[in-house]
């Protein structure tokens, strides 16, 4: 395997990992600070098709996290000394 091959590996293998999932969950949870501007920002604008498109992202986030923590609690399930 050449070297950009492990490399890649390592970083498949971090995105399944404890910290990893942590990671993603942070950064996905950081995502929310946009969307909560966008929504602020369309309710003064009185801009309803705006304010639509960032409760749709909104959502989105909702889901991402909830996929990610449940995928967190898998990684919990399969360690030996959580049990």
């Amino acid at each position: 395997m050449t070297k950009t091959g492990k490399t890649l590996t390592k970083a498949q293998d971090f995105k399944k990992s404890k910290s990893g999932m942590y990671v993603s969950i942070a950064t996905t949870a950081f995502g929310a600070f946009g969307v909560a501007k966008r929504i602020k920002k369309a309710r003064s604008e009185q801009d309803t098709l705006r304010l639509l498109d960032a409760t749709v992202a909104a959502v989105g986030i909702v889901t991402g996290l909830a996929v990610l923590y449940r995928e967190l609690k898998r990684l919990g399930d399969d360690d030996v000394l959580l049990g």
